[in-house]
């Protein structure tokens, strides 16, 4: 028990998968540590610099694409040290696989496509994935697709099993220009871009003087 009876209760980042038809929550995987820090990297999405129509300067084509980066530690040493059964059999195994299948297509849809491709079908659709939403505390829940992923893995135990790793993670965030408004994907990007925006609106007004301006000549 914290000495700390009042202190308010740590929330935790992670990813919760869900079925991209029904909506429907697949999995849960909450990070067992906070990364200390998070990159976002905004690419705007203007007409084009090249443009010979001066009307089209300040014109955007759509949502900025957001990607963002972090990288999370998970380590298996406080189980090991009380005897937890999984992690002295498995080590990070089952925390790491969590993650890696999220970028993998399943074991049943790749042995279906294999069949359906040994039976002459000469179009195969590609095999879709649940919808990844990366919940950083409830201002941001977003859609998401992991675009680069890395694991280091730090420490092992007798058996060779993964007792520490780093993963990094970049993650691109899905707008409504990768999902129609009416999927759920689109929808929860169109909340977080008005929350943004009250956000904005509640932001302090600066003035002329803090620029030694009295106002725009």
């Amino acid at each position: 028990m914290t000495s700390f009876p009042n202190s308010p209760k740590l929330l935790k980042g992670g990813i919760v998968l869900i079925d991209p038809v029904t909506s429907a929550v697949k999995r849960i995987i909450s990070l067992q540590y906070n990364p200390d820090t998070l990159s976002r990297t905004l690419q705007i999405k203007g007409v084009g610099a090249d443009s010979s129509d001066r009307s089209e300067a300040l014109r955007l084509k759509g949502p900025p694409t957001e990607t963002i980066k972090l990288e999370v530690e998970i380590d298996a040493t406080d189980q090991l040290e009380g005897g937890a059964g999984q992690s002295t059999q498995l080590g990070l195994h089952p925390q790491l696989a969590a993650l890696e299948t999220i970028v993998y297509p399943s074991y049943d849809q790749l042995q279906k496509n294999n069949m359906l491709a040994g039976s002459g079908k000469l179009e195969i659709v590609p095999m879709e994935t649940p919808l990844a939403l990366f919940v950083w505390s409830k201002n941001r829940i977003l859609p998401v697709r992991i675009t680069d992923f890395s694991i280091t893995e730090e420490a092992f135990d007798v058996a060779l099993n993964p007792i520490r790793a780093k993963v990094s993670l970049s993650l691109r965030v899905l707008n409504v220009d990768d999902l129609n408004f009416n999927h759920k994907g689109g929808s929860l990007f169109m909340s977080y871009l008005q929350q943004k925006e009250q956000f904005a609106q509640r932001s302090t007004a600066g003035t002329f003087s803090s620029f030694g301006i009295g106002g725009i000549p």
